[in-house]
Formats: C-alpha cells, structure tokens, sequence
C-alpha cells in the first residue's frame, strides 16, 4: 500500500511540474501583455491559468497516476470538477492573500512581478497538494468490487 502511494505521489509529482510549466508560464504571459496588481484581474488570471492547469492534470492523470481507477464517465468528471472548484478556491485565496501580504512590504522592496510569482508558487503548493488528496479519495477511489 505504502509503495503504490509512493508511485502515485511519484506520477503525480511529475505531473505536477508540468501542470506547474503551464500554470506559471500561463500566468506570466497574462501578466507580461497586462501588468496589473489589481486583486480582481489577478484573480481572472490565475483563474484562467488554473483552468488551463485542470485540464492538463485531468488528461495526464486519467492516463497515467490513476489510469487504475479512471473511469472519464459524468460522475467522475463532475468529481473531477468539484475538487477543481475547491483547488481553485484555495489557489485564489492563497494567490491573492500572499500577494496582499508581499505588497505590504513584508520582504522588502520587490517588484509586482516577483511578488506575484512568489505568491503563485505558494498558492500552487497548497491547492495541489488538496487536490492530490481530493483526486486520490474522491475523484479516483478504487471501485467497489461487485459481491463484497
């Protein structure tokens, strides 16, 4: 038991670097073409470079870290999108609070930039490791053998 989770939080972590490719890489580009440190436009950002990071890791872990137990049937895609809306949740929360908090010049002098980046990746460690446990036992538990 131990070592299948180790491989699976081995996949997931590989999986995760990706996801994170696209998350930060998505986010930068929206921050490079309209630098903002308005807290609703940055929440319309990380929120499209989330969506963008959902759809990545919903690909990638139905075909490899929990090809076992996918099923891609509407419950497990509404599941899917459940954990999605709460890691979302998290990730904004994290993203924008950190961001406040950076803003406040709690580090000292950075720019926007820097401050954005590093509230991002704060926010990405959060919300994906919530969303590994809300994957793992909830939206790709093993399924109920039939006669147990």
């Amino acid at each position: 038991m131990a070592q299948k989770i180790k491989g699976q939080l081995i996949q997931f972590g590989f999986i995760g670097m990706s996801n994170a490719i696209v998350d930060i890489v998505s986010l930068n580009v929206l921050l490079l073409l309209w630098p903002t440190k308005d807290s609703f436009i940055l929440l319309v950002f990380n929120t499209i470079a989330y969506i963008l990071v959902m759809l990545n890791s919903y690909i990638w872990n139905t075909r490899y870290t929990f090809k076992h137990r996918a099923t891609t049937n509407s419950k497990e895609i509404m599941l899917f999108i459940l954990q999605a809306v709460i890691a979302l949740a998290i990730s904004n929360i994290i993203f924008i609070s950190f961001f406040q908090l950076l803003e406040m010049n709690m580090i000292g002098n950075l720019s926007a930039f820097i401050e954005q980046n590093i509230a991002k990746v704060s926010a990405m460690v959060l919300s994906s490791t919530a969303s590994f446990v809300m994957m793992k036992f909830f939206v790709f538990r093993p399924k109920k053998e039939v006669g147990k």
